[in-house]
Parts: structure tokens; C-alpha cells; sequence
């Protein structure tokens, strides 16, 4: 079953997943694994028998969890928030600060749903302390993504969750698995970067380090691709990959104007 994100995603790849779909070394659909996890755009287009989703981000993870585990009346709370009254900037800002105080994991996930869709751009970011801190969005009517929550409901018995470094994910990779990476990328220039989506952010030893780990998992596995900016720093780091290139449009900008085309690579290992 093929289905659209439920979360909104800075670099979300929903729309490249027939590129990278194209480039999987195999043909074989047991077992897609996702170290980074996202908005799991890529696991929810394409059909294999089993997924093995990770992130560092212990609120998303949380949030599949819950929706796993509660369905449909997970799916029912977490739209009791998207109503008019919430949709102001102070009710906003008290909502931001119960989620950023909540213990609870049902009231956060839904809380994490709600600042998805309400809070500027989509972004999901924290501060030093670990705390949502995404202004307002001003949207005329946020989107309440019923159908695409339950379409992950649908799959979610074949869905394997985990939280935690890229690095325990991989450690799972085996002969029937085929590995996809969409790591924080590159800044393609020294303010661009936006690598904050979880406390502890992903730096160049981090880009090595997966990059290295890469080439040993494809050698026991179906393969592995990453995805990342077409910069000459990439172009040496995954120099022992094989590379395709595509444009893609960025839609993370601020301003319209500001959102245009990049490129990307997609290392692929183990063919």
C-alpha cells in the first residue's frame, strides 16, 4: 500500500522515492531499513514485507508508537486539537509549552502532530535544553492528516520501531535488508545548515563515521544508499560508491522566492 506522509518533513522524500526506488541494488522487498527515520516517507510509498524504522528523535518515535499501538483513538485525541480557538498564536504558544512540560507520551505525540502542522515552515526544532521551540506558523487552516494516519495504521504491524544513533539501526542489517540513509545534510553553505531536528545535531565526523559504516554494512546486506547535497565534500566522501544526481526543489525556504533547486547525490553501496 502506498501512502503519503502523515507529518510535514524538511528534506521529506516522498517525491523522490521512485528515483530512489529505481536505484535499490535488489530487487528483493523483505526488509527496508530506515536509520533515519523522518517523516518515513520512503518506507510509506514502497512496498516491502517488513521496515525497520530509527531515529534520534524520541518524540517521532514516540509519536509511532502511540499511533502503532492506539489507532484510530490515538488518531481521534490528536484531532481534537486542529480547531479554530487553537489556531492563534497564544493558544499556540500554550500548547507549545504543555507539550515541552508533558510526561505523558499520548498528550505528546498528539501535541507533536498539532505543532507539526501549526508551527512555522513544518520545522521541527529544539533548543539547547531540549525544549520545541518553533514559532507560529500563521496558516489559514492546518491540514489534519486523517487519511494518511491511517495509512500508516495499515502498515504498522509490518513496522519495527527504534530509537537511537543510526548506528544500532545498521547493526541489525542482514542478508535480506536493503538500507536507506537520509542523514542531516551537508549545509551547502556555513548559514545554511539545519541539522537541530534532535538535541545533539550531526556533524562531519558523524558524515564520516556513516559513510564508513556504510561500505562494512553493504557487504552483509542488499545494499545501502544515502542520500545528501551534491557538494564536492560528498563527492570525496562517498568517492567509493557509486553516485546518481537528481534536482530536487527545496520548499523549506521562508520566502518563496528563496526556494529553488539543488542537487543531490544518492551513494549507493554494494553492487
Amino acid at each position: 500500500m502506498i501512502s503519503k506522509p502523515f507529518l510535514k518533513w524538511a528534506g521529506g522524500k516522498f517525491k523522490l522515492a521512485p528515483f530512489i526506488a529505481a536505484n535499490l541494488p535488489s530487487q528483493s522487498r523483505k526488509r527496508l531499513i530506515e536509520p533515519f527515520a523522518g517523516s518515513a516517507a520512503l518506507s510509506l510509498a514502497l512496498e516491502f514485507d517488513a521496515y525497520l524504522l530509527n531515529d534520534t528523535n524520541t518524540d517521532l518515535i514516540g509519536l509511532y508508537q502511540t499511533l502503532k499501538k492506539e489507532k484510530q483513538g490515538f488518531i481521534d485525541y490528536a484531532k481534537s486539537f486542529f480547531i479554530p480557538e487553537n489556531n492563534q498564536e497564544i493558544p499556540f504558544y500554550e500548547l507549545r509549552e504543555r507539550f515541552n512540560a508533558s510526561q505523558k507520551m499520548f498528550e505528546r505525540a498528539a501535541l507533536f502532530i498539532y505543532l507539526n502542522r501549526h508551527a512555522f515552515n513544518g520545522l521541527c526544532r529544539y533548543n539547547s535544553k531540549g525544549a520545541f521551540n518553533v514559532p507560529f506558523g500563521r496558516y489559514a487552516v492546518p491540514y489534519f492528516p486523517e487519511a494518511e494516519m491511517q495509512s500508516f495504521v495499515t502498515k504498522s504491524d509490518r513496522i519495527e520501531l527504534i530509537c537511537g544513533d543510526f548506528q544500532t539501526a545498521l547493526n541489525f542489517a542482514g542478508d535480506d535488508d536493503v538500507v536507506y540513509c537520509d542523514p542531516p545534510y551537508v549545509p551547502l553553505s556555513e548559514t545554511a545548515s539545519f541539522t537541530t531536528y534532535a538535541k545533539g545535531g550531526f556533524d562531519l565526523d558523524d558524515q564520516n563515521r556513516l559513510a564508513e559504516r556504510a561500505k562494512q554494512v553493504s557487504e552483509q546486506s542488499q545494499g545501502v544508499l544515502i542520500s545528501n547535497h551534491d557538494t564536492a565534500f560528498t563527492r570525496e566522501l562517498y568517492k567509493e560508491a557509486r553516485l546518481e544526481t537528481v534536482q530536487v526543489q527545496r520548499n523549506i525556504a521562508a520566502k518563496g522566492s528563496s526556494r529553488q533547486k539543488v542537487g543531490e547525490l544518492l551513494a549507493i553501496y554494494g553492487e
